[in-house]
Parts: C-alpha cells; sequence; structure tokens
C-alpha cells in the first residue's frame, strides 16, 4: 500500500516537469530526473512484478537455512 502511493505521489512532478515550467528550474529537473523518475520505475516493476521477485526471494532462500540446521549445507 505504502509503495503504491509512493509511486502516485512521485508521478506529480514528472507530471509537472512534462507539462509545466519543473524543465526550466535546474535542481527541480535534477530531482525528477535522477530521483523520483528511478523510484517511480522501480516501484512500478514492484507493483507490477513483486509477487514474483518475492516468489524467487523465497524459493532461492527458503530452503538454505533449514539446510544449515540440519547440517546437511556443503555435503
Amino acid at each position: 500500500m505504502v509503495i503504491r502511493w509512493v509511486h502516485i505521489v512521485l508521478s506529480i512532478p514528472v507530471i509537472g516537469y512534462i507539462y509545466g515550467p519543473v524543465a526550466h528550474l535546474h535542481y527541480a529537473a535534477n530531482a525528477v530526473r535522477w530521483v523520483f523518475f528511478p523510484v517511480i520505475v522501480l516501484s512500478g516493476f514492484w507493483l507490477w512484478k513483486g509477487h514474483w521477485f518475492k516468489r524467487l526471494w523465497k524459493q532461492k532462500f527458503s530452503s538454505q537455512p533449514s539446510q544449515i540446521l540440519r547440517g546437511t549445507a556443503n555435503k
């Protein structure tokens, strides 16, 4: 839920960059280019494919701790 709101709120300056005078303000334009837009892209990927990343992460790391506890990690 938080990621969705971050995605929405940080999209507002990008709209200002495209349609408003933000592109003419040096510091605001750099903030949109180098901070807001990459965060929007990453949060968009997370909203789109987050379930896939979570499943991949769980499959990759869920079996390792149990193997270490049982002593079968490097055999």
